[in-house]
């Protein structure tokens, strides 16, 4: 009988937790423009934001893991990135934007954490040949 040898070529997968970025960015610009009236809202998005900004690390994932640091501060950043321009997009509504656009950072939050979870839920379910 003959043996047939497999190779493998282990690369980094750069994808690691992509969609999930995605959701924390519209949900620091939501949280940046609920900073200007300081109520309920605005501790329950920073309680949300802290916890999008750390969970999905340990989101089950086939591929190599970043390292942690590094992984965490690249997503503090653009959560205080999008933080920013939520300020700003808060101050430009009423004045240069229609009052209606206030709600469109929590609309895009819910259409990117479907996408997320829809992604997530196939990753985890997907079929696997067996050994």
């Amino acid at each position: 009988m003959s043996t047939i040898q497999s190779t493998f070529v282990h690369t980094q997968d750069k994808r690691f937790a992509v969609d999930t970025t995605f959701v924390l960015f519209f949900l620091a610009v939501d949280f940046g423009q609920a900073l200007q009236h300081a109520g309920l809202d605005a501790i329950l998005s920073f309680v949300t934001l802290g916890m999008l900004l750390v969970l999905p690390y340990f989101l089950p994932f086939e591929g190599e893991r970043p390292d942690f640091t590094s992984w965490i501060l690249g997503r503090g950043l653009i959560a205080v990135f999008a933080t920013i321009l939520g300020v700003m997009y808060g101050k430009s509504i009423g004045i240069l934007l229609p009052e209606t656009f206030r709600f469109l950072p929590m609309t895009l939050v819910i259409l990117t954490a479907l996408a997320s979870c829809y992604l997530q839920f196939c990753a985890m379910i997907k079929f696997r040949l067996a050994r």
